[in-house]
């Protein structure tokens, strides 16, 4: 509740919103001591929602975010640079990849791990790339270091998340799994597959992958544009219907080492073709298409879970402890709103419900409300709208304003006798 009042993740600003019922030493001692089964909260959460909610099937999504923090920062666990792709240049922050499931009645977040580049690595991909283009061959570059299984990669730990869910929930079945091309990999598409039962695999794969076309390697770009495209009608999340331009074809895929279904897809206003890849070739190619504007809602619930769920504000808790448990609170806080009165009274009559954005508004009118009729239906109004007058005055913040100069020596501001014959000359 102190994250949708505030929307904010910080101690300082729920003392002051809760009037000082709830001191911040106590809030803090409770996250970082409290005798809490943080790793199970989630889990637990996710099942009561899969049971209330009477999911039997659903699609994973996965996709990774970030959150810059200052350059500065030695304590907040995880933080390195990140290339920033809105300036093109580097920011220090923390990246995290996420899991949500896309069911038929709501998106919700499941799982989430932090990623944290390995530095040996890193400093090998410096060199190596300088070195390179310095015109150095390859055999008198330094060869690459072997992975460290203390800095998993984004695709390890989306794998991680992926069986954890299907070993936890073992009775819901899995239809999809889809990411972007950043885990469009042979090993991630295959081991995901296996972990699921099955399940299809959907992701990208860059225009200038080579495939094998009459015995020949062929880049995709290339192939897709020996013949025009079909142009058809694709429903896109179950909502509206887009004109698209689209092939299909079971290629082999060079990097995968193996056939797959390559889907050459165009919408409307677009020159270029993205090239979907999926690992069960039994599908048709147009479910495939379908299903894959499923991944838009992963980053619908990046964007609402920034603005809304606190952890992306003010979030300054120290090392790993503060950081995972500040996140799981976070998420947890997705999973309050789907409970909320309204929202569960849509969401089980099949209508359509409500955004973050609606629901928290209501939590802060809903806190408003619960206040002020404390207050009317006390047996003393008067002397309990004096306490709350009070209790408000003592948690407003006094600080000294550096814009009024009331009582600072400001210094002599008048002309000197003994240089007047300066100003004369």
């Amino acid at each position: 509740m102190g994250i949708g009042v505030t929307g904010a993740f910080c101690w300082a600003l729920f003392e002051r919103c809760s009037l000082g019922r709830c001191k911040q030493d106590q809030i803090r001692w409770m996250f970082y001591h409290g005798k809490i089964a943080w790793s199970r909260l989630l889990k637990a959460s996710v099942k009561y929602l899969l049971t209330h909610y009477q999911i039997e099937q659903v699609v994973l999504l996965l996709d990774d975010s970030d959150k810059s923090r200052s350059k500065n920062t030695t304590r907040i666990s995880g933080a390195h640079k990140i290339k920033d792709k809105k300036t093109g240049g580097y920011l220090n922050g923390q990246e995290l990849v996420f899991m949500v499931v896309v069911t038929n009645v709501a998106t919700f977040p499941v799982d989430f791990r932090f990623y944290t580049p390995d530095p040996v690595l890193s400093a090998w991909r410096k060199k190596n790339k300088a070195l390179k283009k310095a015109g150095v061959p390859a055999k008198d570059r330094p060869k690459k270091p072997k992975p460290d299984p203390r800095y998993p990669t984004k695709q390890t730990l989306a794998l991680e998340m992926v069986k954890a869910f299907t070993e936890h929930f073992p009775d819901i079945k899995i239809s999809a799994v889809i990411a972007d091309a950043l885990y469009g990999t042979a090993y991630f598409m295959d081991q995901a597959s296996i972990a699921t039962g099955g399940a299809q695999v959907v992701s990208q794969l860059r225009s200038n992958q080579l495939i094998l076309s009459r015995g020949k390697k062929v880049h995709l770009n290339r192939y897709f544009t020996r013949q025009s495209g079909v142009e058809t009608d694709l429903v896109v999340r179950g909502q509206q219907t887009q004109r698209v331009v689209m092939l299909g074809a079971r290629l082999h895929v060079k990097a995968h080492g193996k056939k797959r279904f390559v889907i050459a897809l165009k919408y409307e206003n677009e020159e270029a073709y993205r090239f979907l890849v999926a690992s069960d070739m039994s599908w048709r190619h147009g479910d495939i298409a379908r299903i894959h504007t499923l991944r838009w809602l992963v980053e619908v619930f990046i964007e609402d879970w920034k603005q809304h769920a606190g952890w992306n504000r003010l979030a300054k808790q120290q090392g790993e402890e503060g950081s995972t448990r500040g996140v799981l609170l976070s998420l947890l806080y997705d999973h309050l709103l789907l409970l909320h009165p309204e929202q569960s009274a849509r969401l089980e009559n099949k209508q359509p419900g409500l955004p973050v954005g609606c629901l928290t508004e209501r939590l802060k009118a809903e806190a408003l409300v619960n206040t002020v009729q404390e207050i009317v239906m006390a047996d003393a109004p008067e002397k309990e709208m004096e306490a709350f007058a009070s209790a408000l005055k003592a948690v407003l913040p006094t600080r000294d304003s550096k814009k009024h100069l009331v009582g600072l020596e400001l210094g002599r501001q008048e002309p000197s006798p003994s240089l007047i014959y300066r100003a004369a000359a």
